[in-house]
């Protein structure tokens, strides 16, 4: 039950910096400026972006977050893929994180960690059972990702083992899975392909 201090805390309490939506088409050059500065010309050589390259996100895991203006201060994104196969020959559904980006003049505000717990809580409320990521360690394992589950998953072309991770949205998701990560999700439109040039 909400008291008076409550309410007047409410009251007086700053007004939130950001607010975390869905990505709209109307974000895309936004989001490709951000990530351009953020990660550099070289971001779509990484092995991750193969995985990505010509097709659309997860539905409902494309979020951005937006200053109080409206302007896109932090882009991540989820993609589904196939993390090998199961003991049963079976392909082991997940999801492959990123990339996940903040304006530099954004930095240590909590963006990204508020857009990494909307994202996870999204895929879980959607019912994925597992998120892969290429990342930095110390980063992602506040969220509870570790290289561990991991173990006998592989990407395609480079990549560092030990920022390689996993966090299971269902327990035991990944206890068998096996072999290469590729992607599985709905591909572009050859309109959306021509957009993206």
């Amino acid at each position: 039950m909400a008291t008076v201090l409550d309410t007047v805390r409410a009251f007086f309490a700053p007004a939130p910096t950001f607010v975390i939506e869905n990505e709209t088409p109307a974000d895309v050059v936004a989001r490709e400026i951000l990530l351009d500065r953020a990660m550099g010309a070289d971001r779509r050589k990484k092995s991750s972006e193969k995985i990505r390259r010509g097709r659309v996100p997860a539905e409902g895991l494309a979020l951005v977050a937006r200053d109080a203006d409206g302007h896109v201060i932090g882009t991540v994104r989820l993609w589904n893929v196939e993390a090998g196969v199961d003991s049963n020959s079976r392909p082991v559904d997940a999801l492959l994180l990123g990339p996940l980006a903040v304006d530099g003049a954004h930095e240590g505000k909590g963006v990204g960690s508020a857009l990494m717990r909307a994202a996870i809580a999204e895929a879980k409320a959607r019912g994925h059972g597992a998120i892969l990521l290429v990342g930095d360690a110390p980063y992602y394992q506040r969220f509870g990702f570790v290289a561990e589950k991991t173990r006998h998953l592989v990407m395609p072309g480079p990549f560092a083992r030990e920022r390689f991770l996993a966090l299971e949205l269902k327990s035991g998701w990944l206890d068998d899975a096996v072999g290469m990560i590729v992607g599985s999700g709905r591909k572009l439109s050859r309109a959306g392909r021509r957009q993206k040039r």
